[in-house]
């Protein structure tokens, strides 16, 4: 398949489906349906099984006609985490009930990883799923979840063995968050909003059918999904200025009053970065064309926090008192992150996440030591030790 078989492609799906006029629902369905949603999956699943880097031949086609996009900030989870994780691991069945409604946006997808005694040692987590029948009864608590206060659906990891090695004992399901015994609590963050949650599982019944992939094999799973939300995070597709530091240069070009020669050299240097990070970005995305993401994912993540981080507080110095105006501490719980339509004080303040979600910047440094330069790993005393022998 070349790129202009799939212009042509678009440009038949679109003088059937005039978006003036087509239902923005009724749009995304029927794209899902005819395959243009990721041309890299499999076909009867939203795509033609095509080279995964097609897609931006088909993404700018749809946006140079106007036409809907599914809110991918809405649903951002779903869409880099979820859905390659069911499409690896997923049932026939499972995949044909859940891609179509993940990728049109009608059901919102959540990650239920992280835990108060688990964060950064995933493998650490506690939160129980027992086997009763054709159920499992789920009782834990995770942390630091986006999106819980809107979601239908959790990608959830739980401890099924606890009379085996951490690592070993883990089993993964997609769970309805709906269902009787989960309970969403928001978590206020430093901007003021609530963003995350922390979930709480009390005797919640999730049924066989809804596990991923075999039990005990959790972390195997789990894997899958961090791989890809690295690389969700860190290698996105952004034109040249595009995210953060197209907006910290229109501002150095529009208010020359603002400018200083250290400011002038530090927006020099970190243009430079942001350009090297988007072609790296770019590279690392055709590689996946080759298969499922490896760990270079961890390095692109933590060079996009360190950059984010730089890029905001150089341009709350630029802007002066005009960026620290930032006196909005209502209590909200937004439907997402609209980190580029908010003031430099918000996007200052949220940056500080960025090292911390999607995997911190200490784990994904010890990932890309070991498993990118091959150096040696850190002594892990409890890697052989059955979990419940462990030290909580």
């Amino acid at each position: 398949m070349t790129p202009d078989d799939l212009q042509a492609q678009v440009a038949g799906f679109l003088a059937a489906h005039d978006p003036k006029t087509t239902d923005r629902l009724e749009f995304l369905r029927a794209r899902y349906d005819a395959g243009l949603a990721w041309v890299h999956f499999p076909e009867g699943l939203g795509g033609q099984g095509a080279p995964r880097a097609l897609q931006p031949v088909v993404e700018a086609a749809f946006a140079a006609a106007g036409a809907p996009d599914n809110d991918p900030r809405r649903i951002g989870i779903g869409l880099g985490m979820a859905a390659p994780t069911i499409l690896a691991f997923g049932t026939d069945e499972q995949r044909t009930r859940y891609l179509r409604p993940l990728w049109t946006g009608e059901e919102v997808w959540c990650q239920l990883f992280s835990e108060p005694g688990a964060g950064s040692d995933l493998a650490a987590l506690a939160t129980r799923a027992v086997r009763d029948g054709d159920d499992w009864v789920v009782t834990g608590q995770k942390v630091w979840t986006s999106s819980a206060h809107t979601a239908r659906w959790g990608i959830l990891v739980t401890r099924t063995d606890p009379d085996v090695p951490k690592h070993q004992g883990m089993t993964y399901f997609l769970c309805d968050m709906t269902a009787p015994g989960v309970e969403v609590r928001p978590l206020r963050q430093i901007t003021g909003e609530a963003e995350f949650n922390e979930v709480f599982l009390t005797g919640v019944r999730i049924p066989d059918t809804q596990r991923l992939g075999a039990v005990g094999e959790g972390w195997k799973v789990a894997q899958t999904t961090l791989m890809n939300e690295r690389v969700a995070i860190g290698g996105n597709a952004l034109p040249r200025e595009g995210g953060l530091i197209g907006m910290v240069s229109k501002t150095w070009r529009e208010r020359p009053e603002l400018r200083t020669p250290e400011l002038r050299d530090r927006l020099v240097q970190h243009w430079v970065e942001a350009e090297s990070l988007r072609l790296a970005a770019s590279r690392l995305r055709q590689q996946l064309t080759a298969g499922a993401p490896g760990p270079e994912g961890s390095a692109m993540k933590v060079a996009f926090s360190e950059l984010n981080q730089k890029l905001t507080g150089l341009e709350i110095e630029l802007l002066g008192e005009e960026g620290l105006r930032y006196d909005d501490w209502t209590p909200r719980r937004p439907e997402k992150v609209d980190f580029l339509g908010r003031e430099a004080g918000y996007r200052y303040l949220r940056a500080k996440g960025n090292s911390i979600e999607g995997g911190t910047s200490e784990i994904l440094r010890n990932i890309i030591s070991e498993r990118v330069l091959g150096l040696p790993s850190e002594p892990r005393v409890d890697k052989d030790v059955a979990w419940k022998d462990l030290p909580r």
